[in-house]
Order: C-alpha cells, then sequence, then structure tokens
C-alpha cells in the first residue's frame, strides 16, 4: 500500500486519539477518489493491529504485522462487494459480525475494513448497525465513503467522521513532480480535473489516458465550427466513457465560467483555446442544457445496467444538434 505525504498529519492525530484513550471505535473517513484514504485506513488499521507499536507506528516485524504484510491476518476483515457487483448484501456482513464476537486469532485487535460504504445495502446497514452501536473489546471499524449523504444518518452517528481534504496545489505538485517530472501546466490542468485529488491526477496523466483526453479535445474543436457534434461519438464510446463525459463537461463548464468572467477557475488549463471557441460560438443557455444533459447520461450509464452505449451517445449528441435554430 502506498503512502503519501499529505496523509502524515491526520494519521498522527488519529493515532494520538488512540493513544490517550479517546480513540473512536468507528471511524468514517469521508474523501474524494484520489486522495489516498485507502492508505490512511490501512496504515491505521496495521497499527491497532500491531503487537509492539513503536510510537506512532507499527513495528512490520511482530507476527501480527507480518501477517498483514502477507495479506492473510485473520483477524483483518475487507468487506466489499463480490466482483462483478456494485452493492454489498447482508450475507457477508453477518458472516463477520459472527467471526467479531469470536476470540481474535492472535489475540489483539480486531478490524473490520469497508472502504466504501454507500455500497451496503440498507440491509446490510442495519444488519451492522448494532455491532457499530456496543462492539466487542478490541474490535474497531474503518468506513470509508464518497458521498457520507448516501449513508444512513444511524450509521453516520455511530462514527468518528473525518473529512480527509485535499492537500494543497502547490503540494500536490511537489509530490507530482518528485513521480513523473513532467510539465507543470497539464499537472495543474490534472489536479483540477480530479477536484485537487493527487493520486487520481497522476492516474490521468499517465500517456495512453492523457492521450485520450488530448484527442477529444482536439474532436472537438473541429466540430464545433460547422456543429457536426456527431463526430465526437467514436472518441466518446469506449469503455472509459464516464471518464470522456467528464472531461466534456469539463470544458462546457469552463466555457460558461468563461462567459461569466470566472476565469481563475478554469479547470482546463492548457485548452484555454477551445474553451474560448466553445465560449464564442455557444449561447450560455445551450451550454448549460448540455452540460445538464450530459450530467445525465453520464449518471445513466453508471448506474443502469443494461443500457446501450452507443444509442445513449448518438441521442445526446442528436439533442445538442437539434438545440440550435434550423439555419443559425
Amino acid at each position: 500500500m502506498n503512502w503519501y505525504p499529505w496523509l502524515t498529519a491526520p494519521y498522527r492525530q488519529l493515532v494520538a486519539q488512540h493513544q490517550s484513550g479517546r480513540g473512536h471505535h468507528a471511524l468514517l473517513v469521508h474523501a474524494i477518489a484520489g486522495c489516498g484514504d485507502d492508505s490512511l485506513m490501512y496504515a491505521l488499521g496495521r497499527w491497532l493491529m500491531c503487537q509492539r507499536p513503536n510510537g506512532d507506528k507499527s513495528c512490520g516485524e511482530c507476527h501480527s504485522c507480518r501477517l498483514m504484510l502477507a495479506g492473510n491476518h485473520p483477524d483483518w476483515y475487507d468487506l466489499q462487494p463480490e466482483k462483478g457487483k456494485t452493492s454489498l448484501g447482508i450475507e457477508p456482513v453477518r458472516q463477520i459480525i459472527e467471526h467479531l464476537y469470536g476470540h481474535a486469532q492472535q489475540g489483539g485487535a480486531k478490524v473490520v475494513l469497508l472502504p466504501r460504504a454507500e455500497t451496503l445495502t440498507e440491509a446490510a446497514a442495519n444488519a451492522l448497525l448494532k455491532t457499530l452501536e456496543e462492539p466487542p473489546e478490541k474490535t474497531y471499524f474503518l468506513l470509508g465513503t464518497r458521498e457520507p449523504a448516501n449513508l444512513l444518518a444511524t450509521l453516520r452517528s455511530r462514527c468518528f467522521y473525518m473529512h480527509l481534504a485535499v492537500p494543497d496545489e502547490s503540494l500536490s505538485l511537489r509530490w507530482l513532480q518528485s513521480q513523473q517530472p513532467g510539465d507543470e501546466l497539464a499537472m495543474r490542468t490534472a489536479l483540477r480535473l480530479n477536484g485537487g485529488a493527487p493520486v487520481a491526477a497522476m492516474s490521468l496523466l499517465e500517456p495512453n489516458s492523457w492521450k485520450q483526453r488530448l484527442q477529444l479535445c482536439q474532436g472537438l474543436q473541429q466540430a464545433i465550427p460547422q456543429r457536426q457534434w456527431m463526430q465526437l461519438l467514436p472518441l466518446l464510446n469506449h469503455d472509459n466513457v464516464h471518464d470522456r463525459l467528464t472531461w466534456l463537461c469539463a470544458l462546457l463548464l469552463d466555457a460558461m465560467k468563461l462567459q461569466q468572467g470566472a476565469t481563475t477557475a478554469i479547470a482546463n488549463l492548457d485548452q484555454q483555446p477551445l474553451v474560448f471557441q466553445l465560449a464564442s460560438t455557444q449561447a450560455t443557455t445551450i451550454l448549460q442544457q448540455q452540460l445538464e444533459q450530459w450530467i445525465f447520461c453520464r449518471h445513466q450509464l453508471l448506474t443502469t445496467t443494461g443500457l446501450n452505449r452507443e444509442l445513449m451517445l448518438t441521442r445526446q449528441l442528436c439533442l445538442w444538434s437539434d438545440s440550435f435554430p434550423p439555419n443559425a
């Protein structure tokens, strides 16, 4: 599991709470994707499981640490949906709860990691509530979430809430440069397109992903003069359509920002001529309408199984063409 410099302060804060006897048995970490929240929870879990912690660090040498490093500690429970599923049902939760009320096989702590608590079905969340409220001795829950509002209020109320904010842009830039030195403008753009999350930005900067984004930008630039929006179909109709629609929506939003004079808030710093082209050729009402419709299209493709992706994209591109009056 990778470690990131911006996690050190929140990690030490959490460990200090446990060292002083104020640590909560259930932690809920709220973060956007690409902030390293999984690494934070794993590191805290290792410290809780360690038999001979060295201050705020796990020793790395005891039997418990070796089991954790090998990925087969019997008292560490990683609660995630089965492969191919998007939700976590009641049965896996019941099985883990049953184990929690038994003796720890290594005689220490028992830790349940639930990286995406919003994947719990309502029945599964309800099954977890009683154990969250009154857990067995030396039992800890480490929960992560992208959308706390999607969790049951009764579940949230039983946890210690921590918001893992994105690091300062300057810190993120230094980290990105240390990982893969490159163009600072591209790095700033990648950060802004990912809400400031450095790990997600680094993923976008990978040559293949960055090339795909640039190809979409070039295709849009060519489509604008004659409003040939159907040219975008082969650029959007891919397995990572969700990423591609996110990039398209960011460009539409930037054009609206430019029209309103909010130039400092533009995300696509490396595509300002394209943003200007959009802003100068598309009315604000059309940009807003398209942004809302593309966001809805992306949401449907993310949440509804069995949709015909090509048909959905074709329909939306046709709607974009229909938004202009004849001979406009």
